[in-house]
């Protein structure tokens, strides 16, 4: 119970605090029980536990991305280094046939020299038959070749083909000089030696043609096959390309929708945790300012306390001492009672008998009124209404002393009741 002049007191305290906020934000910052902080807690270290297992399994991550990426770079570098080698390898095919041409077109340019220098050796040896002179008054001359000698080198098919045109020379001019002699002695005309030596030359022209046309048939179809092969190997390595292009084109855009996705849901569970954050420092901020205004008033509440303290024991003396005083005069006030009591009823029965002694001279009166009235004269009716004052008088100083009687009683039962 609080006195007026201790909310007197406070109530200027209160004017210069802040205003109290509504019953439903003081409901929203009652402190939570132990049992609220403890499940709290346990929720806390849980996601601290899992905050570092995510960072561990991040750190994984992020070894097996660099893992991969080397691995990615050295794939990279070896199928540079391989389209390197096959471009130096359809360069050196290319010089291949190249060469290869080179050395067909010198095939051509010795055998056309070799029929050459056959139809000189049947020129000078049809002129000797001619002549008949002595091999001592032959002379030969012998004279550097106007071009360096290059050398190449043979394979198989060339190696048969200049056999054969070797065996196809010998040959002839084995016959030819098994005919020229025969034809020498036998004197046969010149005309048919004429067209057998032409005949021959042209035979060999057209045995090396063939020769030649065979090699540039083949060469032609291995310059076709090897372009066929590397067209091919091309077109298999660009449809690899292609269909690792387009997995990677595939898994990159897998990859980019759910970066999108991860960044769309970081994005928002960030603006959350930014928008929590807000709200609780504006709590941890109403917190502080309603933390700030209850100390004050425990503070002035514990100041009130002590006063209301102080208060009491000085009213408890008081009551102490009121008890003792109160104590005595319920003591004394019994008394009183007791005695009112007693007199009461002596007084009661004082005022039944005074009732009966009224009642017994009003019935006398009455008695008298009405002999009176029997014998009634013309000064009589003054006295009689004299006499009726004087009793209406009596009887109304007796009520009044009787209202004053019970107005004592009733007020000393309510001292002893409230005593």
């Amino acid at each position: 119970r609080v006195s007026p002049t201790d909310s007197d007191s406070s109530s200027p305290k209160q004017e210069d605090s802040p205003p109290l906020p509504s019953i439903n934000e003081r409901l929203a910052y009652l402190r939570p029980s132990r049992e609220l902080l403890e499940y709290y807690r346990k929720k806390i270290a849980e996601f601290d536990e899992e905050h570092e297992e995510l960072v561990k399994r991040l750190e994984r991550y992020k070894g097996t991305y660099d893992d991969q990426y080397k691995l990615q770079w050295e794939m990279r570098q070896r199928e540079e280094e391989i389209a390197e080698l096959q471009k130096a390898l359809s360069d050196m095919q290319v010089y291949l046939f190249q060469e290869r041409e080179h050395v067909l077109r010198l095939y051509s340019e010795n055998d056309r020299l070799k029929i050459r220098e056959l139809e000189d050796k049947k020129k000078i040896q049809h002129l000797l038959a001619l002549v008949g002179t002595d091999t001592g008054e032959i002379t030969y001359f012998h004279k550097e070749p106007p071009h360096k000698v290059r050398t190449f080198i043979w394979d198989v098919t060339c190696m048969k083909r200049i056999g054969v045109v070797f065996f196809n020379l010998f040959s002839a001019v084995g016959i030819k000089s098994i005919t020229s002699k025969p034809s020498a002695r036998g004197e046969k005309p010149e005309s048919m030696e004429r067209y057998q030596r032409d005949n021959q030359t042209l035979l060999l022209q057209v045995e090396a043609l063939q020769a030649q046309l065979e090699e540039q048939t083949l060469l032609s179809k291995e310059q076709l096959d090897a372009l066929l092969e590397d067209r091919r190997i091309r077109i298999e390595e660009a449809q690899v390309q292609h269909q690792r292009d387009q997995d990677k084109i595939k898994d990159l855009t897998e990859k980019l929708c759910k970066t999108q996705n991860l960044l769309y849901e970081s994005t928002r569970d960030f603006l959350q945790l930014k928008f929590d954050v807000r709200s609780l420092q504006e709590q941890l901020t109403q917190e502080q300012r309603l933390s700030d205004m209850y100390r004050e008033q425990c503070v002035a509440l514990e100041e009130e306390l002590s006063k209301i303290r102080e208060e009491g024991d000085v009213g408890r003396e008081i009551f102490k001492e009121r008890s003792e005083k109160m104590a005595k005069r319920l003591q004394l006030m019994t008394q009183r009672y007791e005695a009112l009591e007693k007199r009461r009823t002596m007084e009661v029965e004082g005022f039944k008998n005074d009732i009966k002694q009224l009642r017994q001279k009003l019935k006398d009166v009455e008695k008298q009124l009405f002999k009176v009235t029997m014998n009634i004269g013309p000064d009589q009716d003054l006295a009689i209404l004299h006499e009726v004052r004087q009793g209406n008088k009596r009887t109304k100083k007796i009520q009044g002393e009787l209202r004053n009687l019970k107005a004592k009683i009733y007020g000393l039962e309510n001292e002893l009741r409230v005593c």
